[in-house]
């Protein structure tokens, strides 16, 4: 079976520091908006890809063509396909934020699905026996935190420890036009954040495996791996996803604010779980300022026992605040110094757990938040860590600026 990237090309490509030329990648004159779709709609090269190979899917419910799910369109046209493991709230997409997921049947396929999100987070060599080939396709959605990057990077680990190729299926990101946010330093890794990238990357899910893989920050070997190229896609082509990536992002203005507002989760501020609205509002019971109201309540599948469940919320929505996205180029912590400045209880308005270190990937940012550091002088502190990850990046872009 021929890969558009062999080991050997990975590495060619990697010293000249160019770009990989990804064969098939279709020309981009004035793309429109409609016409840029997922790579996984290059259907009949994917096939040709795979062959009579016994597949493994990693997926959940963005893994689809035009409202077909990947696994589906791959059962009819006859692939072989061994098992499924699903991420962070499961394979269909129903379950809540840091729900355990267990393995399991897919009732509608029969097809075993293997848990990456409880205690297992990394393919084993049991569940990927019998396997000769793992297709990645999972909706990311820019932003370091989001756990899919953490599964990718496990995938790719236990692909390369068994070796066994993998295609990753890219898809658009609607932040690959801009890079922005501290690094995340070493002493903060966790399943939010494991590569010293910033919290905006600006980079497909497909590019940046391939950055895993070149700079070996999946902490194995280089594994085989192939990219389905995008149709038509460009950084600054905007792009909605027909289907919402998970349970509380719901919206493409949840999607727009989510680097920005995500850090809240590590403080007493609710993003809005439990609500119709969730990370387009904000909100604590202490906030003496805020001209917004709403009570967080328990919500099936999107968010089993929010923050301040059943409480009267002060703050705002921020959905009157967002821009087109076109005109998102940088993280907005504003909000984050106005609700530390608005709260009654400043001395626990960041969690004693310390997850708010972990989604920034530094103290540093807290630290200055305590101090009242203006955000100017914040955001210069992150820029010569930003420009050295910029010039990695350079090194694994497909599309062009």
């Amino acid at each position: 079976m021929n890969f558009v990237f062999s080991i050997l090309g990975i590495s060619l490509f990697l010293s000249c520091g160019i770009a990989p030329d990804v064969s098939g990648q279709p020309e981009e004159s004035s793309p429109q908006v409609e016409s840029a779709k997922p790579g996984i709609y290059d259907f009949e090269r994917l096939l040709s890809l795979i062959g009579d190979s016994k597949v493994a899917v990693v997926t959940n419910h963005t893994g689809s063509i035009e409202g077909v799910h990947i696994v589906d369109s791959l059962l009819s046209s006859g692939v072989v396909v061994k098992q499924v493991f699903a991420p962070e709230h499961g394979f269909r997409g129903d379950r809540a934020d840091g729900e355990n997921i267990d393995d399991t049947v897919d009732r509608r396929t029969g097809v075993p699905v293997f848990s990456l999100y409880g205690n297992t987070k990394k393919p084993s060599k049991e569940s990927l026996e019998d396997v000769d080939l793992v297709l990645f396709d999972i909706q990311d959605v820019g932003a370091r935190f989001y756990t899919y990057l953490a599964t990718l990077h496990y995938v790719m680990q236990a692909c390369s420890e068994q070796n066994i190729p993998l295609i990753v299926a890219d898809r658009p990101n609607p932040h690959t036009h801009y890079v922005d946010g501290p690094v995340l330093q070493e002493k903060f890794k966790a399943f939010v954040g494991l590569h010293p990238v910033p919290i905006v990357y600006g980079m497909t899910i497909g590019e940046y495996a391939l950055m895993l893989n070149g700079e070996g920050w999946h902490e194995a070997a280089p594994c085989d791996l192939t990219i389905l190229p995008c149709l038509n896609y460009g950084r600054n082509v905007p792009y909605e996803f027909p289907i919402k990536p998970s349970p509380n992002l719901p919206t493409m203005e949840s999607v727009y604010l989510y680097p920005s507002i995500c850090l809240f989760e590590g403080t007493k501020v609710s993003v809005g779980r439990g609500t119709a609205e969730p990370f387009t509002i904000i909100g604590e019971p202490g906030n003496k300022n805020g001209d917004f109201q709403f009570i967080p309540e328990p919500k099936e599948g999107a968010s089993i026992n929010p923050k301040h469940n059943g409480e009267t919320c002060h703050g705002y929505d921020l959905s009157d605040f967002i821009l087109k996205p076109a005109g998102i180029s940088e993280l907005d912590f504003t909000w984050l110094v106005r609700m530390y400045n608005e709260t009654d209880d400043r001395k626990d308005f960041f969690l004693k757990s310390m997850y708010f270190d972990k989604l920034a990937g530094t103290d540093q940012l807290r630290k200055d938040i305590s101090i009242g550091v203006d955000l100017d002088t914040i955001r210069e502190s992150w820029q010569e860590d930003l420009n050295t990850f910029k010039a990695i990046r350079a090194k694994y872009l497909i599309y062009k600026d």
